[in-house]
């Protein structure tokens, strides 16, 4: 397996350092972010890349001799936003990826499959939670709509560059679990849409990573080492208690498009973000990358800490050597068959 981290929790810092924190983990692979939520702080000049030679060979350079390489871009955001403001700066970002990708020699952009509104005129996303009702059968009809005209256009660029998109299966998006991606991809035709199997926003749906990397297979195109606690409190509200707080204007807060930001996280949480190990043990993980394995024995597998516990080197420092023994554990029983 080829294991990395996901840049953004060193955005902090210059690129060069965040290359040697990678390489002393003891992993091969930076998969950087280049727009959406966040801002391309280590590829700073993408339209450069894009429009010139030596502008890329001099970033390409910077990886040299290091020990790690690019492991995929990442442009999580929601490109079917309603406020035209954030969809079209999140659908270029997209767009734009997709030929940095080709630009760069990767094969892979990892994004969020977006959310519409409800119906058109809609100002607001509207994520239907339990389509119980034929009024929200309705919506999602629409919202596919919506997600399969610009996926089948996407889907296009996609081919013509030798790239292929992988949709986090994300909440409060559209795409979110193996039904709603094989309903959009069979709306809008696609071919190299699939899915970026994060396991974090599975365990706390209560879904099992692992059996769905075998139910999806080969639509698994890139995957992502996070780990989810859940604590006591799941027991009084559930995993989909809403009891966060709006940050207010002169608080440290994180822009997400427009004027969207992220709330802060309940202090009695149902679950939380955890580095691996803190929520599923090094067996687990084995078994998460013995799976990955059977679709791509060299599939992409970066770290992503949202571990608001520890510090980001320390953080990565947890979470790489569980992801270590894991592929270590993998290969010695695959040696042993």
């Amino acid at each position: 397996m080829k294991l990395g981290v996901y840049n953004a929790i060193l955005h902090d810092r210059p690129l060069t350092e965040a290359l040697r924190i990678i390489a002393d983990l003891g992993l091969t692979g930076i998969e950087l972010n280049t727009g959406g939520f966040l801002a391309p702080t280590h590829v700073p000049n993408i339209d450069q890349i894009l429009d010139s030679d030596a502008a890329r060979d001099d970033f390409l350079e910077i990886f040299e001799n290091t020990g790690v390489q690019i492991a995929g871009l990442n442009c999580n955001g929601n490109p079917l936003h309603p406020n035209r403001a954030i969809s079209e700066k999140h659908a270029e970002d997209v767009l734009r990826s997709i030929k940095l990708a080709q630009r760069l020699g990767q094969h892979r952009v990892v994004t969020m499959s977006g959310l519409p509104g409800s119906e058109p005129g809609a100002t607001r996303v509207n994520w239907v939670v339990n389509a119980w009702n034929s009024a929200a059968l309705d919506q999602l009809d629409y919202q596919y709509g919506v997600a399969a005209d610009f996926w089948k256009e996407t889907d296009a660029l996609a081919q013509d560059h030798d790239v292929k998109v992988a949709l986090e299966l994300h909440p409060q998006n559209i795409v979110f679990n193996p039904a709603s991606f094989r309903e959009l991809i069979e709306r809008a035709g696609t071919s190299n849409i699939g899915v970026e199997l994060d396991a974090s926003h599975l365990f706390w749906q209560q879904m099992d990573p692992v059996a769905v990397v075998r139910d999806l297979g080969s639509w698994v195109f890139q995957a992502a080492a996070k780990d989810v606690r859940i604590n006591p409190h799941a027991a009084i509200n559930g995993v989909l208690d809403n009891s966060f707080r709006k940050l207010r204007a002169d608080e440290p807060r994180t822009n997400l498009g427009g004027d969207e930001w992220a709330n802060e996280w309940p202090k009695n949480s149902a679950w939380d973000f955890v580095a691996l190990g803190k929520g599923h043990d090094t067996a687990f993980w084995t078994e998460f990358l013995r799976a990955l394995h059977e679709v791509d024995p060299d599939m992409l597998v970066n770290i992503e800490h949202e571990d608001t516990e520890l510090g980001a080197v320390e953080g990565l420092e947890v979470a790489a050597k569980v992801l270590r023994d894991a592929d270590a554990a993998l290969a010695a029983s695959l040696a042993t068959n």
